[in-house]
């Protein structure tokens, strides 16, 4: 499901670039990984906090995500801007 969205057009990653979008609105929930130091973890919930947007801890580490979505490197936070696939990603990641 991540790849179709990055596919689609309708994922942001990286720790910098989504938590310097979620003050416009366009972040409808976000993701990061188990492995993910804590200060990114702290800084994705406090942000996505502040903002009202869902934000959802991965059981997954960060070279599995980079793989769903395509990418080389370790990727460990995204952000989902599309609300159709922000809430299937909700329900998939919520029932596992």
């Amino acid at each position: 499901m991540l790849g179709l969205c990055r596919r689609a057009g309708e994922i942001i990653i990286g720790t910098d670039l989504v938590t310097k979008a979620l003050p416009s609105g366009k972040v409808q929930v976000v993701f990061f990984t188990a492995d993910s130091s804590e200060n990114t973890k702290k800084k994705a919930t406090d942000k996505s906090r502040f903002y009202g947007v869902k934000c959802i801890e991965l059981s997954i580490d960060s070279d599995k995500l980079s793989g769903a979505i395509g990418k080389d490197g370790k990727i460990c936070v995204v952000g989902i801007t599309s609300d159709s696939f922000s809430k299937q990603l909700i329900l998939l990641a919520e029932n596992k």
